[in-house]
């Protein structure tokens, strides 16, 4: 049973647009044996992209830009295709001839498919999505494979009173990789593990400004020429996180995933206010 995706009006107070970037090739995951776009690859009953959309629709962003690639038909016949009855409560009734859904996910969510190119980069995403983000002073952008339950309000409350053009949220990463330290003939001067080697990664989940396609030029990735001009300028944030969040780039991140998922409030599932919230620490650096 489908709904439409255009019902009421999605935009609120302070509400914004999402960029979702989900048009790669996820080769990584080859192993995984699925021939479906990465972002489609499914935790629990759903896919990973509508974990993320979750997420923002949670915080009140429920108007989404797609930036597909790799498979698009496969995301569009999802969406155009979405039962309801799979993934909530539902009463049935008159012998199966009715059906009341008890809750629904995505009635109120507006979604723009924007097919960007098989082998295009994810600044040059972004620039193709430019037309749909006009009059949006602040947009809200994130790769299709990771999940976090960053405090999302108060990043972009942050953001609003800052002046900068660009931000991202930064995270340790959870590899079990070993750093090597040489010389130049070659002796291992040192070995440290990488999670406590006080590395922070970009996690993935960004706020932009609209100024962001002055600094985006033709060719360019997001975040390699554009931010280094923005450290140049000083107008670049992170918000370092060490709450939750995880890639699924591999296999074993896959499974972990899923295992997770199990969980009756999975570390990432904000929305769901039946169990105790998670409060991790958030910082702010510029």
């Amino acid at each position: 049973m489908g709904r439409p995706l255009r019902g009421p009006d999605p935009r609120g107070d302070g509400a914004v647009k999402v960029v979702i970037f989900c048009g790669g090739l996820g080769l990584r995951l080859r192993e995984h044996g699925d021939p479906v776009p990465k972002p489609m690859i499914r935790i629990g009953y759903r896919p990973i992209l509508w974990h993320i959309m979750k997420y923002y629709a949670h915080h009140g962003h429920k108007d989404f830009v797609l930036c597909l690639g790799y498979k698009a038909d496969v995301v569009k016949e999802y969406f155009l295709h979405y039962d309801e009855t799979m993934s909530n409560d539902f009463v049935l009734r008159d012998g199966g001839r009715k059906v009341e859904l008890l809750s629904s996910d995505i009635h109120d969510w507006r979604i723009t498919f924007l097919d960007t190119g098989l082998h295009t980069s994810i600044g040059q995403r972004l620039r193709a999505a430019r037309r749909h983000l006009e009059g949006e002073e602040t947009f809200l952008a994130s790769y299709g494979d990771c999940l976090t339950d960053a405090p999302l309000d108060e990043l972009v409350d942050d953001f609003r009173r800052r002046d900068a053009v660009a931000s991202f949220l930064s995270v340790q990463p959870n590899y079990p990789f070993s750093l090597v330290a040489q010389g130049h003939d070659g002796v291992v001067t040192g070995i440290s593990d990488v999670q406590g080697a006080g590395l922070w990664i970009n996690g993935g989940y960004f706020i932009l400004r609209q100024e962001i396609f002055d600094e985006l030029h033709e060719g360019e990735e997001l975040v390699v020429e554009p931010f280094q001009r923005l450290i140049r300028s000083k107008r670049l944030l992170t918000y370092p996180y060490t709450g939750f969040w995880a890639p699924m780039d591999t296999l074993v991140d896959f499974q972990t995933l899923q295992r997770l998922a199990d969980d009756p409030r999975p570390p990432w599932a904000v929305w769901r206010q039946d169990a105790t919230p998670l409060v991790p620490a958030v910082g702010r650096s510029a």
